[in-house]
């Protein structure tokens, strides 16, 4: 199967299912705070909660499903909860057309997409995780990766005609259509899928919705990694926010140039990626995974040092390049390394427990840098945030992982 990186059918629908939610879910960025703005008339604190708050309670919400989730088929698992995803988008224009829509189904609706979504990440790593031999699992990510920073740079400059010519709810149905299809490319894949993980009680337990966090934090290579991706991604949606004010606001850019600061370097993301498993192989997956965790943390600080005019789009461009590029090139090791770190039982309430962890971090940290921009300014606040990025690859783990134990046959 290796020869040439054929991953075969299976992966290939799984695959397509991926780029098209993922181009669906890039069509759509910004739907949601637009549709308040323009349709709701509503003002900074309705769009700030909708942003942190649906995406903290979608954690919360998310918890209990990965118990549920680890013992049951994954296939299903994912068709559902992007058939869920759909259901739940479709209602915004279906209340929009009626004219009832509501800032309240706004926050239900982000509530709902944000537990699903992290419910099917997390059965999408288990289900990969059986679907391939552990050779490929680099290759797979690697393309996963490519595949969404390919959707990063097409999808919103296509996002935002739509939203001109048709309206910011145009982009919600796009979106929500995106996740039928990608039900109807999983559900093509066919073939009998692996039994689940076998439940060691006959009732699900209080402690079963723990047992992703204890894996996590017993394994001495997963635990750093997992305190260094949760406070990295803060740190930089936090900055992202930030950044948004500072130059659309204080600094005068038109919001196209603040679209082609982040479109444009993107490209660095298809590179990366495509790197990622050349460099493993030369200089083994710990050296990738420190250097590049090293690298993507010394950029943002520089965001500190815009000006207005073109120099300073060519710095956010420029920066943004360089972070995205070793993000690409972590991105992958990071899900490889962590799949090969987490026995097949365990998969789906590792990757809740990892998922839920990072987001609730990433709304924590943009709401307190939220209140930080505003007593100190955008400026201050974003040189904060990376001078504290600077420390994150103290938390990398300093060494190679040991060789997890083989599993013991089940002789009963």
């Amino acid at each position: 199967m290796r020869s040439g990186h054929r991953l075969g059918r299976p992966f290939g629908w799984l695959w397509a299912a991926y780029g098209t939610s993922a181009l669906g879910t890039w069509l759509a960025f910004g739907a949601f705070p637009l549709i308040a703005v323009q349709v709701l008339h509503g003002g900074p604190a309705e769009v700030a909660v909708l942003a942190s708050a649906g995406a903290a309670v979608g954690a919360a919400v998310a918890v209990p499903l990965g118990p549920w989730v680890e013992f049951r088929h994954k296939r299903p698992v994912l068709v559902g909860t992007d058939l869920l995803r759909c259901a739940a988008l479709l209602t915004i224009p279906a209340a929009y057309v009626l004219g009832v829509l509501t800032f309240v189904q706004l926050l239900l609706v982000s509530v709902v997409t944000a537990a699903a979504d992290i419910t099917f990440r997390a059965a999408s790593g288990a289900y990969l995780k059986s679907l391939l031999p552990a050779g490929d699992l680099l290759v797979a990510n690697a393309r996963f990766e490519s595949t969404a920073w390919t959707t990063t740079i097409i999808g919103p400059p296509l996002g935002g005609a739509a939203i001109g010519l048709l309206g910011p709810v145009a982009t919600v149905v796009a979106d929500a259509v995106s996740h039928l299809l990608s039900a109807l490319g999983i559900r093509a894949i066919g073939g009998r899928e692996p039994g689940p993980a076998p439940r060691p009680a006959a009732r699900p337990r209080a402690g079963d919705l723990l047992d992703g966090w204890r894996h996590i934090l017993a394994d001495a290579t997963l635990r750093p990694l997992f305190l260094n991706t949760a406070l990295f991604n803060g740190l930089v949606m936090a900055i992202d926010a930030l950044l948004a004010v500072l130059m659309l606001g204080e600094l005068g850019f038109a919001p196209w140039q603040y679209g082609l600061a982040f479109a444009v370097p993107a490209i660095g993301g298809l590179f990366g990626a495509r790197l990622a498993r050349p460099l493993v192989g030369r200089f083994g997956q710990h050296r990738v995974l420190a250097a590049a965790g090293t690298l993507r943390a010394i950029w943002p600080v520089g965001l500190a040092l815009l000006g207005p005019g073109t120099g300073g789009l060519l710095l956010v461009m420029g920066v943004e390049l360089g972070l995205i590029f070793c993000c690409a090139v972590f991105n992958p090791v990071h899900a490889t390394y962590r799949l090969e770190r987490t026995p097949s039982g365990l998969v789906t309430r590792t990757l809740s427990a990892w998922a839920v962890t990072t987001r609730a971090t990433t709304a924590l940290l943009t709401a307190v840098w939220g209140v930080l921009g505003g007593l100190l300014g955008p400026r201050t606040a974003i040189a904060l945030a990376g001078v504290l990025l600077l420390a994150t690859p103290l938390l990398l783990p300093r060494r190679a992982a040991a060789p997890l134990p083989e599993p013991v046959a089940d002789r009963s």
